[in-house]
């Protein structure tokens, strides 16, 4: 699951990307381009807050996806 920030919350949006790991996800991925932050959450743990990552690696259903997000930190690049 990917959700990219626009003009929601992040408060309604974290609730959302609880809910989906919640019904069966297995992997979510919240990304920020306002902050150059990316927020991954799984079952049973906390979410984990990445900085400005040049990429993210898929795992479990998605492993070896890999999500590029140079053109999303600079999208004139």
């Amino acid at each position: 699951m990917v959700e990219i920030r626009s003009h929601y919350s992040l408060g309604v949006l974290r609730a959302k990307m609880r809910e989906y790991i919640e019904n069966g996800a297995q992997l979510g991925w919240m990304i920020d381009p306002e902050t150059e932050t990316v927020e991954v959450y799984r079952p049973g743990r906390e979410p984990e807050l990445l900085t400005n990552p040049e990429s993210l690696a898929g795992e479990g259903p998605v492993d070896g996806f890999v999500l590029d997000l140079t053109t999303v930190w600079d999208p004139l690049a």
